[in-house]
């Protein structure tokens, strides 16, 4: 047998081969020496670059892919220290929530607002701030578990809090939260109601708006979830679409008397990931001060990129947003894209679909969309293009669907359906 390479040729040959560190090469190149498999190295190599974060063309009609970070945005800022706490009038220590929550109290039109991690963060926050050591009143019909374990009883109870069901599955009236109010021993600090924003209850319901809890004598937290700002979607040419009907928005639920609203910045909102709360500026200013914030707060590149998100929608051009960008197009546009790229690819058959908005937001709701389809599952061929392209198998047959694919990426995709094998 011809001895193998040493580890460092080994690492620096595959060097050519893979961008990755050399450190990363050796580890490789060490491996498959011990191992007796050389001639694997390469394959080793690519796999475990394809492990790191690697952007990708989304073409599986979900425009909020949680799998793909959800709302994709492009965001950069100078290499330079930033004004995160520091207040440029005074030369003193300042707030790290005052530029980013000046710009969401005025869009979501509240006294005050602040930016946590996410979504889960918020509710945590503002149920430990206000209902630490009381009570919690919740629907039975909105304790649910939404997401990766993010389950509102736990979550309550987590922030020290005791959850209080109120009325039933399916129905619940204002008179079930005033019973649960004078009842005895009640110790009632807020209102917690939560949208079921990734499931749809059907029939014989019934839920209590905020309107209605806005006259109970505790405070409403509204946990909206998908973090749309407005519901007249004023930003988009035809105002609001079909879809979103049911979707509950921040500026009019606080306008409707709720006490704090909390959202995501990465569904609807259209940004990096993060959680808001805003609403009362007393109660913002009571989950700022708990000793919770400080674990939750976020770091200045993610104030930097909802900054930048902000004050676009406050150009009123959030439709240049990615996400807003994916919704726009008609299916007219979206058929001639499909065209061209079946043209350049010479292979493909176009068909209508159905996308979804995704990460749980407009549940059980869809838009019309195009896609283009190739017989067989081709999703591995797929994922092994530069760049990957994702897309999904429906009854044996690959679907791409080209609402969720920024026509930038066309030529990608053509690239990538004609070397499908």
């Amino acid at each position: 047998m011809s001895r193998p390479p040493s580890v460092d040729a080994l690492a620096r040959a595959l060097s050519a081969q893979v961008d990755l560190p050399h450190p990363l090469l050796v580890d490789v190149a060490r491996a498959a020496i011990a191992e007796g498999v050389v001639d694997e190295a390469p394959a080793r190599a690519r796999a475990l670059a394809r492990t790191l974060l690697t952007p990708v063309v989304n073409a599986t009609g979900v425009l909020l892919h949680t799998n793909l970070g959800r709302a994709p945005l492009a965001h950069s800022q100078q290499a330079r220290p930033q004004t995160v706490e520091f207040d440029l009038a005074t030369g003193e220590r300042g707030s790290r929530q005052r530029a980013v929550g000046q710009l969401l109290a005025r869009l979501t039109g509240a006294e005050a607002a602040m930016v946590v991690n996410n979504n889960a963060a918020a509710v945590l926050l503002a149920v430990a701030a206000l209902a630490g050591g009381r009570q919690v009143l919740v629907s039975r019909g909105e304790s649910v578990e939404i997401g990766g374990a993010f389950r509102v009883p736990e979550v309550t109870e987590q922030g020290g809090a005791q959850l209080v069901d109120v009325g039933t599955t399916n129905r619940t009236r204002l008179a079930d939260y005033r019973r649960a109010l004078t009842r005895r021993g009640a110790d009632v600090a807020m209102v917690l109601k939560v949208h079921p924003s990734n499931y749809r209850v059907e029939g014989f319901v019934e839920d209590t708006p905020v309107a209605q809890l806005a006259t109970l004598e505790v405070p409403v937290v509204a946990d909206i979830g998908s973090g749309l700002i407005d519901a007249a979607c004023p930003w988009l040419p035809t105002g609001a679409p079909a879809w979103l009907a049911d979707e509950p928005a921040a500026r009019q639920t606080l306008a409707a008397g709720a006490a704090l609203v909390t959202f995501s910045t990465d569904k609807l909102f259209g940004g990096p990931q993060g959680g808001v709360i805003a609403g009362r500026a007393d109660l913002v200013t009571a989950c700022a001060r708990h000793p919770l914030a400080r674990a939750l707060r976020p770091g200045g590149l993610v104030l930097g990129a909802l900054q930048e998100v902000c004050l676009t929608y406050l150009r009123k051009q959030a439709g240049a947003l990615p996400f807003w960008r994916m919704v726009a197009p008609s299916s007219g546009a979206l058929r001639a894209r499909a065209t061209a790229i079946v043209a350049a690819a010479e292979r493909g058959e176009i068909v209508d679909t159905l996308a979804l908005p995704g990460a749980g937001s407009a549940p059980g709701v869809g838009m019309a969309s195009v896609g283009i389809v190739l017989d067989g599952d081709h999703l591995a061929s797929l994922r092994a293009h530069d760049p990957p392209v994702i897309a999904r198998v429906r009854e044996g047959r690959t679907v791409l669907d080209l609402r969720s694919v920024d026509p930038d990426d066309d030529t990608m995709v053509a690239r990538a359906l004609r070397h499908c094998r």
